[in-house]
Formats: structure tokens, C-alpha cells, sequence
């Protein structure tokens, strides 16, 4: 049995990565281990938050047992809780990079701890280096880097991004594990009637927070190809904005396409989830950048065949010709891929889904962090 601490988003805050936290945490729990979460007193300071809340409504998960501990912006709380870890000597801290923003407080609180001789720190690294990038990213990462014993990353692109910063660095890729957390499908009918759709509609899905490094004007553009417009197919954009929303919209009246676009453009609660991936034929990413994504491991777990573009190590996680479409970031061959799918059997890629989501169990992510800690332990013996 190991002793675990979790560092990261967690309930009450929302999102794929305290999803995935609080996930983990309850694999830890089932494999016996003694597995708990760290999360946020303060996350994000409200001016920087670019949507309506960080919070989730929701009920927190059951057997999990979360503390909202660490200020992202407040020295003594790094230090309160670096020394509180470090007397604790838990045998396995796992914190989660995604934004350089958290660089101070994970690594202020990291040095401290590893200061016992006994904990091993290990990060899941979602991002390296941010998609939208700011002044003081590389030496903040680089802090960040130091103060760790070895890495976790979910794909090769992020692989060579963190050896920009640390060459011997521990560090194992084990794939994103299916977010199984969203329960099971529906029917398409009962999907259909709870988001209020057309039944004699074919339907498209875009799922997530929309930024601009999420594409979805390419999206949007491919829409008004001739070929996808001649199929009759719905849009479903199912996120809210976490920038200007005009510029989309401006997007859709110069095509003509607002009868082909539907905007649910609010969180997606955990529970709502299942009705929007059960009535989409098809889901969409059409990112300018990425690393992976969650959204992928949805549409897995829902056994969805996606459109992704070739970007980061999207095209790792999806199988071009198997599981879907691997595609370049642009218009017209994002359309083609929407075009060839809805022009064929729409079913042909059901065998090397199912197939493919074997890959991405929680044991398989599971067994490489704790590979990856005795690993770390041993090189310090």
C-alpha cells in the first residue's frame, strides 16, 4: 500500500482535469492504496478567469476524500502546506501542470517536501508549454521542472516539450485513460428528446470550452462547404465562450449557416454529458494546437468516431482510418472527413474503436506511476 496525495483541481472546481483528479484518486482507492486530494482555496484570482465561474454545482464524489488547501497566489499558504506534506511524509505526491500561472506554488510547496528524503513528487504534465503563451512561461516552467523527481506525460508531443527542459529527467508516456466517469450512453432517441433536437437531423458535435486554439471557426468555415451542406447535417457546440463570441457569429451570418449550428454554449454539467456524445454521429476537433485532449477519451467511452487534426498528439490517440479522421487544421479537409462519413457506413469504425479503448485503462495509468516512483527511488538510493 502507498500513501498518495493528489495536488490539483478537484471539487468544488469543475473541469476534465479535476475530473480525471478525482478519477484517479478512486483507481488508487480500488487498488488498495491510501489515495487522498489537495485541491485549491483559490485557484484562479477572478480577473484572470475567463468563464462565468470555476466552480461546479454539483455533489462532491463519494469515498474520496478532498482538502482544499493550497492558494495559488499566497507564499505562506505554499509554505504552510509544503511543511504540512513534508511531516506527513506521504510516499507518492502526484501534482498536475497545465498552466505556467501554478509554476510558484506547485514548485515552492514541491522543494519543501522533498526536503524529508522520503517523498517521491511525480507530475502528470497536461501542458508543458501553454497553448496561449505569455511573458515568463520558459522560466517558470523551468522552476517548476527542478523541483520534481520524474514526469508523467500522456503523448510524445509533450515528451519533446518537457525535454526543452530537462533532458534526464524521469519521465514515462502512458496515454490518457478513458473517461469513464460520465455514465453510460442513452439512446439516441432519449438524447434527442432531452436536448430538444430534430430526430430527422444528422448531427454533429464540437464539445468543450471554446478558445481560439480550439478552432472551431475551422469548424464553422467547413460547415459552409458545399459538400457538408448539401448532407443536411447539424452542428451541436455544446461549451461555453472563454473569449469574445462575436467573432463566431459574425462567422455564421456571413455563410448562411444559422439554421446549421446549434449553440448550447454553457458548462456541460457531468450529468448532462451522456445526452450530447449519444446523439452526435460524429465528434469534431478541429485544434490548432494540442497536447491530447479529454474530449477524446469522452467520445472513446461513448464509442464515437471523431474528426482530429494533426496536431500535438492528437493523431496518437486517434488511429486515422480506424477510429476516425486524421486531418489537417484547415477548412476544406475537415469538411471532407465530415463529407466521407456521412457519405459511407457510418458504423465502420465501431470494431477499431472498441479495439483501440483497450489501450486506456486507469490500472494501465495507475501501474506507470507508481513504475515511475519506485523508478525515482531508486536512482536517489
Amino acid at each position: 500500500m502507498m500513501r498518495i496525495v493528489i495536488c490539483g483541481p478537484a471539487h468544488p472546481y469543475r473541469g476534465g482535469i479535476a475530473a480525471y483528479n478525482e478519477r484517479l484518486a478512486k483507481q488508487f482507492l480500488q487498488e488498495g492504496d491510501a489515495a487522498a486530494i489537495y485541491t485549491f482555496k483559490l485557484q484562479y484570482p477572478a480577473l484572470l478567469f475567463p468563464g462565468k465561474t470555476q466552480y461546479d454545482v454539483g455533489y462532491a464524489p463519494q469515498g474520496v476524500t478532498i482538502t482544499r488547501a493550497i492558494n495559488s497566489v499566497n507564499p505562506l499558504n505554499w509554505f504552510t502546506i509544503g511543511m504540512r506534506l513534508r511531516r506527513t511524509r506521504p510516499d507518492l505526491i502526484i501534482l498536475r501542470y497545465w498552466l505556467p500561472f501554478l509554476a510558484p506554488a506547485l514548485g515552492f510547496i514541491a522543494r519543501i517536501v522533498r526536503t524529508n528524503r522520503h517523498t517521491r513528487i511525480i507530475t502528470i504534465f497536461d501542458n508543458v508549454i501553454p497553448h496561449e503563451k505569455h511573458f515568463g512561461d520558459t522560466m517558470l516552467t523551468k522552476f517548476f521542472v527542478k523541483s520534481i523527481h520524474g514526469a508523467l506525460v500522456m503523448t510524445k508531443a509533450v515528451e519533446r516539450d518537457l525535454r526543452q527542459f530537462s533532458l534526464r529527467m524521469p519521465c514515462v508516456i502512458s496515454p490518457h485513460p478513458l473517461f469513464d466517469n460520465y455514465s453510460e450512453p442513452v439512446s439516441r432517441a432519449e438524447a434527442l428528446v432531452r436536448l430538444k433536437l430534430c430526430p430527422a437531423d444528422k448531427y454533429i458535435l464540437f464539445f468543450g470550452f471554446i478558445r481560439e486554439y480550439k478552432g472551431l471557426d475551422l469548424l464553422i468555415e467547413a460547415m459552409a462547404d458545399a459538400a457538408v451542406r448539401s448532407l443536411g447535417i447539424k452542428l451541436i457546440v455544446a461549451g461555453e465562450f472563454y473569449e469574445d463570441e462575436k467573432r463566431y457569429f459574425d462567422l455564421i451570418h456571413k455563410h448562411d449557416l444559422a439554421g446549421s449550428i446549434i449553440f448550447h454554449s454553457h458548462f456541460i454539467s457531468d450529468e448532462e454529458v451522456r445526452y450530447y456524445f449519444s446523439a452526435a454521429s460524429l465528434v469534431v476537433q478541429p485544434y490548432r494546437s494540442a497536447t491530447q485532449s479529454g474530449v477524446t477519451q469522452v467520445a472513446y467511452h461513448f464509442n464515437k468516431p471523431m474528426v482530429v487534426t494533426n496536431v500535438g498528439g492528437l493523431a496518437e490517440i486517434v488511429p486515422d482510418g480506424i477510429c476516425g479522421y486524421v486531418v489537417e487544421p484547415e477548412p476544406e479537409p475537415i469538411a471532407g472527413a465530415i463529407a466521407d462519413f456521412f457519405s459511407g457506413d457510418e458504423g465502420r469504425f465501431r470494431e477499431g474503436i472498441v479495439e483501440q479503448k483497450k489501450l486506456y485503462t486507469w490500472e494501465r495509468m495507475t501501474e506507470a506511476l507508481r513504475t515511475l516512483a519506485w523508478d525515482t527511488q531508486r536512482r536517489r538510493e
